[in-house]
């Protein structure tokens, strides 16, 4: 039996301390992020939940109703996923089919009179559905400077009807930051529901939910899976009530996940710290690496000190991100030039894989118009910053040379 070394500690002391049960500190999120969604530890038990590939489940009759019951409704693949997701967000999780799914379900929170409040430079998919379902006379879509509190708080003040807040910070791809706890505040006040795309920033930087969000979502097809071989979304949210609607819109829509890509996220998400670690401190360096490149005209990172967002985003987040935006000399051109130079970066859609990817966003038809032509979003990747740099600046020289031609 330990003996008390102390002598200043009575006996009596010494008893309550030890059976006092101990309060240990929350578990960090790069913790969560390993140890969450595993199956109960028992003797022989896997230390992975396994892929579930069956369509439905035993029940009925004396044996009761099952839990799971059919395919569409639940999986134990997703929700070994779903746990670990919700519990780095703060909320429960539900796994939707693709990211796009994701933000139906979340839209699908706008019932048919209400408003939905888009930032300017949001995400194209996002503003291609809003405008879908506007055409459609589903609701009425508001464009909105979300870096602009005050003029959201007066946009709010002059709509009748049910309210949808919907924020990305930082926005894709301008990199704007919105002061979500403010905002949630100001929308809170006109009774307006909050989402919170975090697919850029992962939970792991930011926590919407506390900062006043109710729902939040996910492209789990990047960061949180991080190998560019899923397709994968999830929403978050702690309120039942909203809870209940998405899970009945995935449900009754079929907008479900596949097991495998469910357990091949998980498996992914293991390593979000130390991908993320990686990329953002290299996105860093290169956003001040660019700012002195001739060829670039304006860099975008909220680590720069002289970005817009910087001082936000340095209380909002616990870190600045892995995604850079740059306009460069030339115009689209210009731009183009960068994209057919780099050899190591891959030019592509999408982001947050181990990979650097590169891309001209106005090459899309569906951008919005508020993205320069000359924009190139860069999804940092955990390849080493020297070949990184020295692989951009080579082509970010042929863009020069393109522009005095």
């Amino acid at each position: 039996m330990p003996q008390n070394d102390d002598p200043t500690v009575s006996s009596a002391q010494s008893s309550a301390q030890s059976s006092a049960p101990r309060q240990d500190p929350p578990l960090s999120p790069a913790t969560v992020a390993v140890v969450a969604g595993r199956p109960r530890r028992a003797l022989d038990s896997e230390l992975n939940t396994p892929v579930s590939l069956s369509a439905t489940f035993v029940g009925g009759g004396s044996l009761g109703t099952a839990a799971l019951g059919y395919g569409r409704f639940a999986n134990p693949t997703w929700e070994a996923l779903e746990s670990a997701v919700g519990e780095l967000e703060g909320g429960r999780a539900l796994a939707f089919a693709s990211g796009m799914a994701a933000v139906a379900a979340a839209l699908h929170l706008v019932p048919a009179d209400g408003t939905v409040l888009v930032p300017h430079g949001a995400y194209n998919g996002t503003h291609a559905l809003t405008g879908l379902l506007a055409a459609q006379g589903r609701l009425a879509v508001l464009p909105t400077d979300i870096t602009d509190v005050e003029g959201v708080r007066t946009a709010l003040a002059g709509l009748d009807g049910p309210v949808v807040l919907w924020l990305e910070s930082p926005t894709n791809p301008l990199l704007e930051v919105a002061d979500l706890t403010a905002l949630a505040t100001v929308a809170h006040e006109h009774d307006a529901v909050v989402v919170v795309d975090n697919t850029f920033a992962t939970p792991l930087l930011q926590r919407p939910l506390e900062l006043g969000a109710d729902v939040v979502v996910h492209s789990v097809t990047k960061f949180l899976s991080g190998h560019s071989d899923v397709v994968l979304g999830a929403v978050v949210a702690r309120d039942e009530t909203l809870l209940a609607a998405l899970q009945a819109h995935r449900t009754l829509h079929g907008a479900i996940p596949g097991p495998m890509e469910t357990f091949l996220a998980l498996r992914g998400l293991r390593t979000l710290p130390l991908r993320l670690e990686r990329s953002q401190a290299s996105a860093a360096d290169l956003a001040r690496r660019l700012g002195a490149h001739p060829a670039v005209t304006r860099v975008r990172h909220p680590s720069l000190p002289d970005d817009p967002g910087h001082a936000l985003a340095a209380t909002q987040m616990t870190g600045f991100g892995a995604l850079v935006s740059i306009e460069v000399v030339g115009g689209p051109a210009g731009a183009d030039a960068v994209v057919d130079a780099v050899r190591l970066w891959v030019p592509a859609t999408s982001l947050g894989g181990v990979e650097s990817l590169i891309e001209r966003r106005r090459r899309h038809a569906s951008e919005p118009a508020v993205v320069p032509e000359d924009l190139l979003r860069l999804s940092v990747g955990v390849e080493d910053v020297e070949d990184l740099w020295r692989d951009l600046s080579r082509a970010l020289d042929a863009a020069l040379a393109h522009a005095s031609a």
